[in-house]
Formats: C-alpha cells, sequence, structure tokens
C-alpha cells in the first residue's frame, strides 16, 4: 500500500515522511485546493530524501486554463523537474468540462519520460470519467487521484472501484477524499486501490492509517 500525504509546508512534509508517507504532495495555499509550492521547499525536502512531487497549478478556481497560465505550467514544471522532482501533479479541463489533452500533452513533454505525472482532482468534475481515464492513458499519465466524482472517497467509493477495474493496471487509480485511519481500510476493501491520498500535518495520522490497512489486508 502506497500512502501519499498531501502538505503546504515543509515541515509537515517531514512529519509525514517520517510518519512513513510513501510520497508526498507538496502544495501551497491548501485552503483553495492546492497551488504550485516554491521550487526552494522542494529541493529542501528532495536534499532529505523526501520522495516529493509538487502540484503544478496557477490558481484557485476553475480548472480551465488560458494560454498564459498554461506557459506559467509549463514554467513551475520545468523548475521543479530542474529541482529534481521525479514526479508531479497535473490537471486542466476543456471549457467543455474534457480533459484538455492539449495541455497535458505539452506538460508531458515538459516532464519527460523519467517523470511520472498524478493528474489531480480536476478529474472529479468529469462526467464521463471511462472516457476520461482512456484518455489519460493514451497521453502518458500514469496515476489518476479521484473520490469518484463525489464529495469523499467513501461516498464515491463504487466508481473508484469501476476505475480501478478499467484501469487494469494501465495507470494507478488512488482514491483521496476525507481519507482517514477511520475508514481507509474499508475504502481498500471495497475498491482495490493500492494508494491513498489524504492530507496531514503530523505522523500520527500516517501511522494510524498504516496500522489500520495493515490490520485488514488478506492478500498473500
Amino acid at each position: 500500500m502506497i500512502l501519499e500525504a498531501c502538505v503546504d509546508s515543509i515541515d509537515a512534509g517531514l512529519q509525514a515522511h517520517y510518519g512513513g508517507a510513501d510520497r508526498i504532495e507538496l502544495c501551497s495555499a491548501l485552503d483553495v485546493g492546492g497551488l504550485a509550492p516554491d521550487s526552494s521547499a522542494l529541493r529542501q525536502l528532495l536534499a532529505l530524501d523526501v520522495v516529493a512531487y509538487p502540484m503544478v497549478r496557477p490558481r484557485g478556481g476553475s480548472f480551465v486554463f488560458r494560454p498564459a497560465e498554461t506557459d506559467r505550467m509549463a514554467e513551475a514544471l520545468r523548475a521543479f523537474t530542474d529541482a529534481g522532482a521525479r514526479g508531479a501533479v497535473i490537471g486542466g479541463l476543456t471549457d467543455g468540462g474534457l480533459v484538455d489533452r492539449s495541455l497535458v500533452q505539452s506538460l508531458r513533454a515538459v516532464a519527460g519520460p523519467g517523470v511520472r505525472l498524478t493528474f489531480h482532482k480536476a478529474f472529479d468534475e468529469i462526467t464521463d470519467q471511462i472516457e476520461a481515464l482512456e484518455a489519460l492513458i493514451d497521453l502518458g499519465v500514469d496515476r489518476v487521484l479521484t473520490s469518484g466524482g463525489a464529495a469523499t472517497a467513501w461516498e464515491g467509493r463504487d466508481r473508484i472501484a469501476v476505475l480501478v477495474e478499467r484501469a487494469r493496471e494501465r495507470i494507478v487509480i488512488m482514491a483521496g477524499g476525507k481519507v482517514t485511519p477511520e475508514n481507509s481500510a474499508q475504502l481498500v476493501a471495497a475498491t482495490g486501490v493500492r494508494e491513498l491520498h489524504f492530507r496531514t500535518t503530523d505522523a500520527a495520522k500516517v501511522n494510524a492509517i498504516r496500522a489500520s490497512v495493515a490490520a485488514h489486508d488478506t492478500s498473500p
């Protein structure tokens, strides 16, 4: 089981790392859903051997980005990969509410083949998630973060399970959205996901989720 902790500071990232998180999603401004962090914060975490994927998002609000904003996203992604990031979190939609193929394709090219890309929860604003999933596979995205289009991952568990089945290991489905120590094991059992995403500021939550999932793990 891979645990990804979403944080907006170096201290929170270190706490999550020492608590047993496998990966950190590093953001700023979590109050608006997470924006791109400062590249210096990313460098500090990477220097301490923390696996950290930065958010590539220039502003809050709509996930429909205009050309000037997509240019800023490309610049941020270049700065993050130059800092040593081996993964990043991206996303964008068209005016019609579909995956912005042009944006994703351009960011995939900027990142290069060695950098793994996660498509963030803009995915949950898409009505036809199966079509969107196939588009992201075609575009070379490695992972999708989703609550199944619902307010929480637990509420969206049935849709997440369908996505896991459809993915057929061609892309990773990571469940996120109010994941807690109390629902994490049941969420894994209901969906078949092998990656969980959650916000935290301390090691205790990571430890508790890890322990809960391990206690209910029936895999051979």
